[in-house]
């Protein structure tokens, strides 16, 4: 099993940015797919991005396209999610989730997820 954590959260002014990062424990990430998700208080979880394990794939959500992207070093066990050009509809608390497959942009898509961090962007 693989434990996640997320960092990099916090306060921003709109049009700042932001880096989170997804660190692993218990197992390597390097075999796993990673998906981040973010919900806002009183909404659904929503997808923003996921890349493949070797880094071969990618998928942005639209609402952040152009502005988010996301990477990741094998390495050093984490990934990365980068954003850039923050709105204050991007605040949110943000998840990182695993899973052996690809693809998958829906939260019951994961197998195992992290604590989550949250970033509050100010307009």
């Amino acid at each position: 099993q693989v434990q996640l954590v997320e960092s990099g959260g916090g306060l921003v002014q709109a049009g700042g940015s932001l880096r989170l990062s997804c660190a692993a424990s218990g197992r390597t990430l390097s075999t796993y797919n990673i998906g981040w998700f973010r919900q806002a208080p009183g909404k659904e979880r929503e997808f923003v991005a996921a890349i493949s394990w070797r880094s071969t794939s990618t998928i942005i959500a639209d609402s952040v396209k152009g502005r988010f992207t996301i990477s990741r070093d094998n390495a050093k066990n984490t990934v990365y999610l980068q954003m850039n050009n923050l709105k204050p509809e991007d605040t949110a608390v943000y998840y990182c989730a695993a899973d052996p497959s690809f693809g998958g942009i829906g939260p019951n898509e994961y197998d195992y997820w992290g604590q989550g961090t949250q970033v509050t962007v100010s307009s």
